[in-house]
């Protein structure tokens, strides 16, 4: 789907991962679940491209529901997959903390997992080797990424400026739809290893100039990054 300009997401509001095309490439970030292949392959074909032409996977972190078919892409097409050195080993493991998993209703929270089945959530694949990033880089990939720390979701979390996109790519730092609960709007997301510091690292992202916030789960969000510490605080 097309948000703007070089933007494109892929999902829905409950899974959703994202695509910028540029005229040296496209960079993807994150890789939803694994059945999101097919949504790659849609959307790339809508464009006239492919596979190929994919420079990038940029992870804002390593939860499975975010890293679905990076190794696909990895291992079939070579695409390399980056990640923040404090999460590598949770994407090529899956090796995540037991978190308190907050409030849930039963209809929400069914369809949650329900939608991650039909996407081949079971079936993810962690990946075979990452390429490491700390704080603070901007990597070498179409729309130079700029890398956001952003821990608490987990140690390394990240938020993903896009220039040429006009986005801030934000993974779980926040949500706009609470996949437990069904409730809309930006507030805190479920299984966060650190809520507290999540809450903190909000204001990493105010600085930074765009007029979309991108969460790995819930709608879209057109505000400016200076707004959403206290938007979410307040949700």
């Amino acid at each position: 789907m097309r948000l703007a300009p070089h933007l494109y997401r892929l999902g829905n509001d409950l899974v959703a991962c994202y695509l910028v095309d540029t005229p040296d490439g496209i960079t993807l970030i994150d890789a939803g679940l694994p059945g999101h292949w097919r949504d790659l392959q849609r959307e790339l074909r809508s464009l006239g491209k492919s596979a190929d032409d994919i420079r990038g996977l940029v992870l804002t972190h390593g939860d499975s529901d975010h890293i679905g078919f990076a190794e696909r892409l990895r291992s079939e097409h070579g695409v390399p997959v980056y990640v923040h050195a404090a999460d590598a080993v949770r994407a090529r493991t899956g090796d995540k903390p037991k978190v308190a998993v907050g409030p849930m209703r039963p209809g929400a929270t069914l369809g949650f997992f329900g939608y991650s089945l039909r996407k081949n959530g079971l079936r993810t694949r962690y990946v075979g080797d990452v390429t490491e990033f700390g704080d603070g880089d901007v990597l070498d990939l179409p729309g130079r990424p700029e890398i956001v720390g952003m821990p608490g979701h987990s140690p390394g979390s990240v938020a993903v400026h896009v220039p040429v996109a006009d986005a801030v790519f934000v993974g779980d730092a926040l949500t706009t739809r609470h996949v437990l609960t069904g409730r809309t709007g930006p507030q805190p997301a479920p299984f966060t290893d650190d809520p507290a510091e999540a809450l903190d690292s909000l204001d990493r992202i105010a600085g930074l100039p765009a007029s979309w916030v991108l969460p790995g789960h819930g709608a879209p969000w057109r505000v400016s990054p200076g707004e959403v510490g206290e938007a979410v605080r307040k949700g």
